[in-house]
């Protein structure tokens, strides 16, 4: 029994701590990925059973991701094993190389992820019925995996249509990279994919994301979320709930974090602000917020409060290095609960 799947890449990130990736001589190794950095922080934060379907070159530094993997308590009895040939000719495993950022200068990614195991993927690889004939209750994926190459659209595609088959409850992060689509239709082939796949989700996280007519292309101020959300909802009229994130970014370390939500239960929420909230490392902090809404929802604490959940857990995901979240629903909960004088109602 599984409460969460996820689909997706899981890479190794390489950070330099506060140095810069040009000039160092030492790395911390963690393991981090859109999708699953949601299970990770299901499992470790909020204590659902979580599992992550993926694929890894069977060498050394794959093996490394697995066990990093396993540290954050996530199921790898899904992950596909592709024989090593020995150089990366045919398959390979993903590298990401991160800078936090400090005042100024910002947070920096250089990603060597081209020609990966899991982004040959290809529809008909994994048995989704049987993924989903464990009692699965939620299945998540993104835009982040339905970029990596031109079969991954079709495999997250094929597994989201599974899993609404099965009356697995389905969540969709658009999450868009640049670099992924560069060379590959831009932003508009992206916005095709993101629509294509949103519309089998019940849940859609990152919903400003499907906003304006290509990714990126709309500024949404504060006073036109409602708005927003509501023409993505027109766009998606079989999605139960939209959330995204909203994020200020005065430097790389003071953010004024916030998040809102639309149902057609509720209309229009918006979710507590944090203002000047100091800091770390923001990298993955929405798939903190995607992984605390996910509890919520999962556990009918109402919209409302599932929003809370999470941009207090993405807030926490921010205060530690790293791609995943080393909070606690203790210190999640006390964060809800007003236990921080940056948090206002």
């Amino acid at each position: 029994m599984i409460d969460v799947v996820a689909l997706g890449e899981v890479m190794l990130r390489f950070d330099p701590g506060e140095g810069r990736i040009r000039t160092a001589r030492s790395f911390q190794v963690w393991e981090g990925g859109g999708e699953y950095n949601v299970v990770r922080g299901l499992r470790r934060c909020f204590g659902l059973r979580t599992a992550v379907v993926t694929a890894l070159a069977d060498n050394a530094v794959g093996r490394l991701v697995e066990d990093l993997i396993l540290q954050g308590g996530v199921d790898t009895s899904l992950i596909r094993w592709v024989p090593d040939d020995g150089i990366g000719r045919t398959a390979r495993n993903g590298l990401n190389f991160v800078e936090r950022g400090y005042g100024i200068r910002g947070a920096l990614g250089v990603s060597d992820r081209a020609h990966t195991a899991v982004s040959q993927l290809r529809k008909g690889d994994v048995d989704w019925d049987a993924v989903f004939s464990a009692d699965v209750r939620w299945f998540h994926t993104g835009g982040i995996f339905a970029g990596l190459s031109d079969t991954t659209v079709d495999v997250a595609d094929e597994a989201m249509a599974a899993a609404r088959r099965h009356g697995v409850t389905v969540s969709y992060d658009p999450n868009y990279r640049p670099s992924l689509w560069a060379g590959r239709g831009g932003p508009e082939r992206a916005r095709e994919a993101d629509l294509r796949l949103a519309r089998h989700a019940d849940v859609v996280v990152g919903a400003l994301g499907l906003a304006g007519t290509y990714p990126g292309q709309a500024r949404i101020g504060d006073d036109e979320v409602a708005d927003a959300l509501a023409e993505v909802a027109g766009l998606l009229p079989a999605a139960k709930v939209l959330a995204t994130t909203l994020r200020g970014v005065p430097s790389a370390g003071v953010n004024d974090w916030s998040s809102a939500a639309w149902s057609a239960e509720t209309g229009f929420i918006p979710g507590p602000r944090m203002p000047g909230l100091q800091v770390l490392d923001r990298i993955g902090s929405g798939d903190a917020f995607a992984a605390g809404l996910i509890h919520g929802l999962l556990d009918d604490a109402g919209l409302e409060r599932a929003l809370a959940y999470g941009t207090a857990h993405g807030a926490l995901t921010m205060t530690t290095p790293g791609d995943v979240s080393m909070a606690s629903l203790a210190e999640v909960e006390a964060l809800i609960a007003g236990g921080s004088p940056h948090v206002r109602r």
